[in-house]
């Protein structure tokens, strides 16, 4: 049986490179439909995430003139996460498989059709993985290699140099609703699902238009995001670190009797005062770890919504 099949693209603010991008996006689902490889009532559908500028009139009037292009709004801006969510728990009420992914074309969309190849061997997660950073500056390339290597050295099990470009079927996507988090990191969440995976390699591209949403700060933010979502090991860190200044503190402390009972007795303020700024900045360190997890912890009790929808267009009755 032909798949149908949803492109999810979460926009914010992307007046800029939509009229670029979105014609692309219709041509590559023509293309599998020509070919066999995809049901004709398949779609891509935007998420508008709260966005300022024209973005949802610019969404509205493709929608209006061609009823293969779909979107939904969000009442504000809730971050790409909980937009991609949006746009995966809608298409997955119509699609039999879902290819998420950017709209500023960045993600090659050669890489969709091999994707879809892959799920028809029996993959339902198929992961978009770049194998070419060329196009990134050198700060860029080693700022994600970081990133990587700090997820993984804090025990989360991440796929490296994927972003949200992949595949899953219905199917993933029932699983995928009964993870209630507030706090979602989808790129660690997804491996943990199971099914059965592939890989599909491909070279991503310049931005087209407008400037890039995720800055380092961004990228950080989800780093850390990542890191207290899925592990406890900057507490065990804690805990360790503690046992090690208790145990440097108890070697002090012996120094100073000793020194106290052989009569060898310094002002000793310069080293009183550098073991307290040490100590106070562990300290100080510590409590703002501890104070990221009981703020996660305070925002997933209150069990708010993750997000509102507050307009649909072309979306098909369910």
């Amino acid at each position: 049986m032909t798949p149908v099949l949803y492109l999810v693209i979460p926009c914010y603010n992307e007046e800029q490179v939509l009229p670029l991008t979105s014609g692309k996006f219709k041509a590559k689902l023509d293309e599998l439909v020509s070919a066999g490889k995809i049901a004709g009532n398949s779609r891509v559908m935007f998420v508008n995430d709260g966005s300022k500028d024209t973005t949802w009139d610019i969404l509205t009037s493709l929608c209006e003139e061609d009823e293969r292009y779909a979107a939904i709004s969000l009442s504000r801006n809730r971050g790409h996460q909980n937009a991609l969510v949006a746009g995966l728990m809608e298409a997955k009420k119509h699609a039999d498989i879902t290819i998420s992914m950017d709209c500023d074309g960045q993600d090659d969309i050669n890489a969709i059709g091999q994707m879809v190849d892959e799920y028809a061997k029996g993959n339902e997660i198929v992961y978009g993985v770049r194998n070419d950073r060329s196009t990134d500056s050198w700060f860029k390339r080693s700022s994600a290699r970081s990133y990587y290597r700090f997820l993984k050295g804090m025990g989360v099990d991440i796929i490296p140099d994927h972003a949200d470009y992949r595949l899953m079927s219905a199917r993933v996507l029932d699983a995928l609703e009964g993870y209630g988090e507030v706090n979602l990191f989808l790129r660690g969440i997804i491996p943990q699902l199971g099914f059965k995976q592939s890989v599909v390699y491909y070279s991503r591209a310049e931005r087209e238009a407008g400037k890039t949403h995720y800055p380092l700060s961004k990228m950080t933010a989800l780093a850390i995001d990542g890191v207290t979502s899925f592990s406890v090991r900057p507490l065990r860190i804690i805990t360790l670190l503690g046992l090690i200044v208790a145990f440097l503190s108890f070697i002090g402390i012996i120094y100073v009797l000793v020194s106290f009972i052989s009569g060898y007795v310094v002002d000793g303020w310069a080293s009183t005062t550098c073991i307290l700024c040490f100590v106070s900045g562990i300290q100080m360190i510590s409590l703002g770890v501890i104070g990221e997890y009981i703020g996660k912890i305070y925002l997933e009790t209150k069990q708010r919504p993750r997000y509102i929808v507050s307009e649909k267009k072309n979306i098909p009755e369910e």
